[in-house]
């Protein structure tokens, strides 16, 4: 299933180190136009050996066989937690129009409590748990950056959303997500059959998650308001050439791609749809690149489970909402965190065991 449109989608790429003092201000922008944004990597505090590795353990455990990933599927939980690996088939994110499920599978772990995981995790992994500790708080930290830049340009307390989303010993929503998209070719090694997709047209149920991509692996596009999808690109920046030309550019550390940032609906409520929740989805590329295996790492960033989902009182919301007549409200009552997700979740699956969640 390949892209309705030829566009591809021009998504800003963004320094938001404390000398940019626009920064604020260009990630309200990009969130309220676009609600997706690239950060350029060498600004977030995750090393680009960190991602590396983490996605030689998804790789890993992927690769390892049905029988150990049968061991910690998301059916196997008995707490009933969206916590686990999801085989292929289980998920289909846009059933209005899939005529067949997800091609992917995936493995959800579940924000620890006091340095400690929810949940078991397969033979492959345990010996790195300290390692998926490191990345989901370096994870979680550069969320709260991100939040913290939006109260400023929302002009709210700066600690307005980060004292809502991280508190120690408090549960949260929150999920690391890997994923894996495995190749599809037809008899001429093309392509995918076009009833299939990666992943169905839909939007993240949180405030905002971050997503982790790999060079030669395309896929991702985003709906734009004109209603044609638009693919993103792996990499916006390209390969910069080195002042010193190709052979000093050669003996240059690898660059970090930029992470893609995106907004959730729970943000885009949060703020009368002030900050957009858009609609995306992960398809087979047309020609040689539906033929090759995508993995992804994603990291959805909820708030506290018992945060109040109150009108955020900035003005700049509050004249959204004026403006466009929408609002966050729900004839007045004020849910929590943990509602909205569970509301979230029941609305869009149903599984026997389990209630999942969208991811890219």
């Amino acid at each position: 299933m390949g892209s309705t449109g030829d566009e591809t989608a021009r998504i800003p790429v963004l320094d938001i180190s404390p000398s940019n003092t626009n920064g604020p201000k260009q990630l309200l922008d990009a969130a309220t136009k676009y609600g997706f944004v690239f950060i350029e990597n060498n600004e977030t505090g995750i090393a680009v050996e960190d991602i590396d590795h983490m996605f030689n353990l998804s790789k890993q455990f992927f690769d390892s066989p049905v029988e150990t990933k049968q061991e910690v599927s998301i059916n196997s939980n008995k707490a009933g937690k969206n916590h686990g690996w999801l085989s292929r088939g289980v998920e289909t994110l846009d059933p209005s129009t899939q005529k067949r499920p997800d091609v992917k599978e995936a493995f959800n772990i579940g924000e620890p409590l006091n340095n400690h995981l929810q949940q078991p995790l397969p033979h492959s992994l345990t010996p790195h748990t300290q390692t998926i500790l490191a990345f989901q708080a370096n994870c979680l930290a550069l969320c709260q950056r991100l939040l913290h830049l939006f109260a400023t340009a929302l002009d709210l307390d700066e600690t307005w959303f980060t004292a809502r989303h991280s508190h120690p010993g408090k549960p949260t929503g929150s999920l690391f997500r890997m994923l894996y998209y495995p190749r599809l070719e037809t008899d001429d090694g093309t392509s995918a059959p076009n009833d299939d997709i990666r992943a169905g047209a839909h939007s993240d149920f949180g405030s905002l998650t971050l997503l982790f991509q790999q060079r030669g692996q395309p896929g991702l596009e985003i709906k734009t308001p004109s209603g044609e999808w638009a693919a993103v690109p792996v990499d916006p920046l390209g390969e910069r050439p080195s002042p010193g030309g190709r052979d000093e550019t050669m003996r240059q550390p690898r660059r970090a791609l930029p992470i893609l940032v995106n907004i959730g609906d729970l943000l885009d409520d949060w703020t009368g749809g002030l900050l957009k929740s858009t609609v995306h989805r992960v398809i087979f590329p047309p020609g040689a690149g539906g033929g090759v295996d995508r993995y992804s790492m994603a990291y959805f960033c909820h708030p506290l489970d018992d945060a109040l989902l109150e009108p955020v009182p900035s003005k700049l919301v509050q004249a959204h909402v004026e403006r466009t007549g929408r609002s966050g409200a729900r004839e007045g009552r004020v849910m929590t965190a943990r509602d909205h997700l569970m509301e979230r979740l029941a609305a869009t699956y149903t599984l026997e065991k389990s209630e999942m969640s969208g991811a890219l």
